[in-house]
């Protein structure tokens, strides 16, 4: 048996003893405790930056690394070839498996195959942009998962670079920048804040438009030019908020609509007296539920 079927095998195994299965299943469908993970807050004009770090927001699905195997937000292990995650260390890496700007379909269609597709996973990185097990504040954790990427020395394992922004104009002109080139926005994180696995104002998304999750909660039909098929969502968000996502869809997502139980986010213009979302539009499936 060569190496890497030597590996992936050694993961599969690792993955039924964890899971306490004696028989041969999809990885996914054991699924570990969710991480707990920092998730972020939006920036607001007029927060002071000086304390921020600036990096790039990526269009990918969150991964964590927790020495072992990946996870997704949600806890379900990601069935990655043996070879991408071969000598990983055994401490816990945050990040994003990314295909590239714009390409999030793609990362989701190659993350949640139970085979993975060799050649696929050739085109995803994971962009490494913390250490929750390190004790030290975000400044100090920057310098330790560059390291360890360092220390990983796999093309496709790349340290997320984190620079400073000192004004409101500074961080917009950067947002318009960042948005030009194809991307999806910018992400904020306190230098000074230990790892803390909540929602906060540690972390902060800076986006040229509010979005948000919500969970499917039933399928409406459609009239006119979409009779048999979706006329619109009906979801509810975190906070238990429910609303009809109209708008946004594809042709052959009307056709073949996300299913219920399902997470999808949405993009919105503010929120009316009762919190019901602003002009919300359909963006894509999420897969990993919400913390």
């Amino acid at each position: 048996m060569n190496r890497p079927l030597r590996l992936q095998r050694r993961r599969l195994l690792q993955t039924l003893a964890v899971c306490g299965l004696s028989v041969l299943l999809p990885a996914q469908a054991c699924a570990a405790p969710a991480p707990a993970l920092m998730l972020a807050e939006v920036y607001r004009p007029g927060m002071a930056l000086e304390p921020y770090w600036l990096s790039e927001k990526y269009d990918g699905l969150r991964a964590y690394w927790d020495g072992q195997r990946l996870l997704t937000r949600g806890g379900e292990v990601i069935v990655a070839p043996a070879w991408f995650t071969a000598q990983w260390p055994g401490v816990p890496l945050d990040g994003e498996l990314w295909a590239g700007r714009g390409r999030f379909e793609e990362a989701l269609s190659t993350v949640r195959q139970q085979v993975p597709d060799e050649a696929a996973w050739r085109r995803i990185r994971f962009m490494v942009f913390d250490m929750p097990a390190h004790r030290g504040p975000f400044t100090e954790r920057i310098a330790a998962y560059h390291g360890v990427v360092s220390q990983i020395d796999q093309p496709w394992v790349r340290a997320v670079k984190q620079e400073r922004v000192h004004s409101h104009a500074a961080l917009m002109a950067r947002l318009d920048r960042m948005v030009k080139d194809g991307g999806e926005g910018l992400m904020l994180h306190r230098g000074d804040a230990p790892y803390r696995g909540l929602r906060s104002d540690d972390l902060l998304k800076v986006k040229t438009h509010e979005d948000a999750e919500a969970l499917v909660i039933a399928h409406m039909p459609g009239q006119g030019r979409h009779q048999g098929r979706l006329g619109a969502l009906q979801v509810q968000t975190r906070e238990g908020v429910r609303f009809r996502l109209g708008t946004g869809f594809t042709d052959a997502q009307r056709e073949h609509p996300p299913a219920v139980g399902e997470w999808v986010t949405y993009r919105f213009r503010g929120v009316n007296g009762s919190g019901v979302p602003r002009f919300a539009t359909f963006l894509r499936v999420r897969p990993d539920a919400p913390g």
